[in-house]
């Protein structure tokens, strides 16, 4: 369920953000995910949460490969 949020959450700030410009989409995506990483990082021991830090791992990056894809 995590994952999916994160990849509709991506793709959806990332198309809206390539519009304007596509560094400031980058960008911020790199901004966005430097922030929770430190966050995610300390949880990823607990067991009960750990299941949603790898939901949100792959939405990341299922999201950023969907960018990707849509950008060629």
């Amino acid at each position: 369920m995590t994952g999916a949020l994160m990849l509709a959450a991506i793709v959806a700030f990332g198309l809206a953000l390539a519009r304007v410009n596509p560094f400031l989409a980058v960008g911020i995506n790199v901004v966005a995910v430097g922030g929770a990483l430190p966050t995610l990082w300390r949880w990823r021991r607990a067991r009960t949460i750990r299941w949603v830090i790898y939901g949100v791992s792959a939405g990341v990056l299922l999201g950023w490969i969907a960018l990707l894809l849509s950008a060629l």
